[in-house]
């Protein structure tokens, strides 16, 4: 087993890597130009590397001062139950020290992680999925608006 090391910064021909990740653990939809948008627009990044491999990452999006929101800790599937996750998501938060709250959207099933992690369930946290797909998966509720 390598040791695995975080970076800060990828280029272009590391894109596939990480579409194998994304892919990996079956979100199908991230091809390379639409990755190349996300990290670029992230505020945040870090990518665990092991043997020159990208198996895994985080992205944070975040204004440095009150808010920021995680995204994306998301670790290839052969490489899961290592602690990577957790290694990202510390280093996230440790590039994010500043800020006066942290938040992020963990996927369906992994929130018991999250929570050891020192995340709690929001009050008063709401959001808009374009997708239907999502909105039966994500919200609690679903409020119908006459216009």
């Amino acid at each position: 087993m390598q040791m695995v090391v975080l970076k800060y910064e990828i280029d272009g021909k590391e894109l596939t890597m990480l579409k194998e990740v994304y892919q990996s653990v079956g979100w199908m939809k991230h091809d390379e130009p639409i990755i190349k948008k996300v990290f670029n627009e992230s505020t945040h990044q870090v990518f665990a590397v092991e043997d020159n491999k990208i198996i895994g990452f985080a992205r944070a999006l975040s204004d440095s001062v009150f808010n920021a929101s995680i995204y994306d800790v998301v670790v290839h599937k052969d490489y899961q139950g290592r602690g990577i996750a957790r290694i990202l998501l510390e280093d996230i938060m440790k590039q994010l020290e500043d800020v006066s709250c942290i938040q992020l959207i963990a996927t369906t099933g992994n929130e018991p992680f999250y929570e050891k992690m020192g995340f709690n369930k929001l009050k008063t946290g709401m959001a808009i999925y374009k997708d239907p797909q999502l909105t039966e998966e994500y919200l609690e509720s679903i409020i119908i608006r006459k216009t």
